[in-house]
Formats: C-alpha cells, structure tokens, sequence
C-alpha cells in the first residue's frame, strides 16, 4: 500500500491529521484485501483512489471512517465486479459520515450494490450500479441505498437493474437526486419515509414505475412529505415487474411513471411523461392492512402542477376492467386514459390532491381503505387547482455538499 502525500493542510484539531493522503489501489492480483485494507487505514480527509481496471471481488468492502472519498477513474474503466461475490451482502457499504463515492461503477452484487446506513452528509457523484444480466428476480434489491440519513446528494449516476429500486432513499432527511438515470429496474427512483428531498433532472425509463414517492408503516422512521418531484423525464416506463413476491413494489403495475403513496405535501410539476402503458400519475392510499398506530395511510396535500404529456400513456393499462375503462374515458383522449389517477380515498384530515386545470384525470372512487378494485366507481377527477409551485418549497440536500463535486 502507497500513501501518497497530494494535499497538505493545518487543521485547528490536534485530534486529526495535519496532511490527507490518497491510497491508490491497482486491479489484479490480490485487489479484494488491498482495496478492504485501503479503506480501513484511510484516514479522515483521505483519498482512496481506484486505478482503471476491472476488480474482480468475491466478499463485500466495507467502509465505517468519516471524512474519506473514494475516487475511481471513470465508471465505465474502473468497475467492482462481484460476479463471484460469495455471500450475499452489499457491494460497498458505508456506515460513516462526510463520505464522497464517485467516478467507479459497481457490477452484479449479490444484495444491494452500494449502501450507506446512518451515514450522513454523503455524496454518490458519477457511480453506476448494474446487474448486466438484465432484470431478474435474483438481481440485488437496491443499486444506490442511503438509509438513515441527514443530508444526501445524489448527482449523475445510472443504476439498472435492480429488483427493487434502482435509486432508493429511505428514512434521511434533506435529500437531493438529480442528473441521474434509473433503467430497466422495479421502481427506477424510490423516496420512502423520507422528508425534505427533492428529485429533479433525471431521466427513467424502461423501469416497471418510474418515480414512487412512498410512506410505509413499521419502520423506525416514517411521516415522509415535503418532497418536490420537477424536471423529470418519466417516459417509456414498461417492463414487467419482477420484484420478488411479497415486496411492496412487487404490486407496483407495469407502465406507472410518477406514483404517490401515503405521503404529505408532494409536488409534482414540470416533468415530461411519456409512453407509460397504465398512468402517467398516480396518487393512492396505503392499500394493505397495518398494525402501526402511528402510520397515517393517507396521501395529504399532494400538489400536481402543470407538466409536459402528450397522450401517448395510459393505453394499455394494467388494471382490473382495463377495457371498460378506456371505453368509458378514453374516445376523447384518442384511445388512452387520463393523466392522472387517483384512487379516491379521501384524507380525513384535510385536502388529497390538487391538479392543474390543464391536466385530465380520473378517479376509481374507492369508498374506503383496502377496498377492491371491484368496489370501484370511475369517473372523471374533480379536484381544486393547486395553489403552490415547486418552486416555493425549500427542500433538497445542504448546499455544502456541492462543494465535493466540483
């Protein structure tokens, strides 16, 4: 191992370092315990540099002290393959704070491809998450996996793939993803139980659902809202879901762009949707019986602002009755049903949804939680005009964490 010394700097504690170093590490021969003995001898404000190269790992890399960056040469020439991963844990996982993943890719892991739990102020910048075998059941649940955090700067990075959600924020706070791709997995971009996040400049297709906005009942942190979901391209958004059975996106229907489940005060305005074969939106209540007194099912306060559609979703929906419902919603809109849809279960507590006037929608009418599709009673939306816009909301990631990627 070579510490080589780039950047030298006085610091005001005694308790850490005067000088930050890079250790590089090679592929080859011996990589899974150079790079693993890298991350453990790194020191706050240390680099661990990644040469060019394929790293063929067969165990999982873990990373626990704050303050390092880990820095390859690119994601498509710097890769971890775990093909052969023997267990079935994460690629990386990262349980510290202060830590910037960029510029390398993580390859087929056998669970998730790269998690950070209670780690705050992290930064995933230029990192892709595959599965190259395409989408299968057994593919890893997760590629980009912060959970548990305060402050989340998600920026440029591709994940395909995953059984679960490509892009998965959960339980954090102060949240920001952007410039991201999310191809070819369950749900491409996954905010759940989260406050504070904003989702903007990405790009998601051929996902099962392209962008779930999710609160869930029994996990140490819910009340997720306040999220701000703009600028988006949310089109051809239709294969089949693949999730394994029993996870909650396992229900989500093939062709869904943007979903709301059971949060309060979303914002979804100024994304382009396009091509996804059941809805462009859709805003509905928790649909399965719970035990968690202090779960509230409910979407609240959901805003959905002007954005960009042009007809071409919501022909081939994946819904009970799908043909009785283009018959009766569709001739006007040339064969497809309306933007948006909701599952008419109404908030007990105060407003559900607001839509743009210049947006179609229509509603199942549901007349309680958890009752069956075929308790339904369709009609057109009804709903008040919104009366905020995405950008009025202070949400997203500290400004401070821009400072890494520059």
């Amino acid at each position: 191992m070579i510490r080589t010394v780039v950047a030298a700097a006085l610091l005001l504690s005694t308790a850490t370092p005067a000088l930050a170093a890079t250790l590089k590490v090679e592929a080859g021969e011996g990589a899974q315990e150079r790079l693993q003995e890298a991350l453990i001898l790194a020191k706050p404000g240390d680099t661990v540099e990644l040469e060019a190269g394929r790293f063929v790992l067969t165990d999982g890399l873990s990373l626990d002290v704050p303050g390092v960056t880990v820095k390859g040469a690119g994601t498509e020439v710097t890769v971890l393959d775990f093909t052969r991963q023997q267990g079935a844990g994460e690629g990386l996982l990262v349980t510290s704070d202060d830590v910037t993943l960029r510029d390398f890719a993580v390859e087929n892991a056998k669970g998730d491809a790269i998690k950070s739990k209670g780690a705050d102020r992290i930064v995933y910048h230029r990192v892709r998450a595959e599965w190259t075998g395409g989408p299968k059941e057994t593919n890893g649940a997760y590629g980009i996996y912060p959970v548990e955090s305060d402050g989340v700067l998600i920026d440029g990075v591709v994940a395909r793939g995953a059984s679960d959600a490509g892009i998965y924020v959960g339980q954090s706070r102060n949240i920001t993803v952007r410039h991201s791709v999310a191809d070819g997995n369950v749900a491409g971009i996954e905010i759940e139980n989260s406050r504070n996040a904003l989702v903007t400049g990405n790009y998601l297709t051929r996902n099962t659902g392209g962008i779930l906005v999710f609160d869930l009942p029994n996990l140490p942190v819910m009340g997720g809202g306040d999220v701000v979901v703009t600028d988006n391209l949310v089109v051809g958004n239709d294969t089949p879901n693949f999730a394994p059975k029993g996870n909650i996106v396992a229900s989500v229907r093939r062709g869904t762009g943007i979903m709301i489940m059971a949060n309060d005060r979303v914002i979804v305005e100024d994304n382009t949707l396009a091509a996804n074969p059941t809805s462009d939106i859709m805003v509905i209540a928790y649909p399965l019986k719970y035990d968690d007194a202090r779960y509230n099912p409910y979407p609240r306060r959901v805003t959905i602002g002007f954005n960009n559609v042009n007809g071409s979703s919501g022909r081939d929906p994946q819904l009970p009755g799908a043909q009785a419902l283009l018959a009766a919603f569709g001739r006007p809109l040339g064969g497809a049903l309306p933007t948006v849809m909701w599952d008419g279960i109404a908030a007990p507590e105060g407003p559900t949804l607001a839509v743009h006037p210049g947006l179609t929608g229509w509603s199942m009418n549901l007349p309680r939680l958890g009752a069956s599709p075929e308790e339904a009673k369709p009609a057109l939306l009804k709903s008040a005009a919104p009366s905020q816009a995405a950008e009025d909301a202070r949400v997203g990631a500290p400004a401070e964490l821009e400072k890494r990627i520059g």
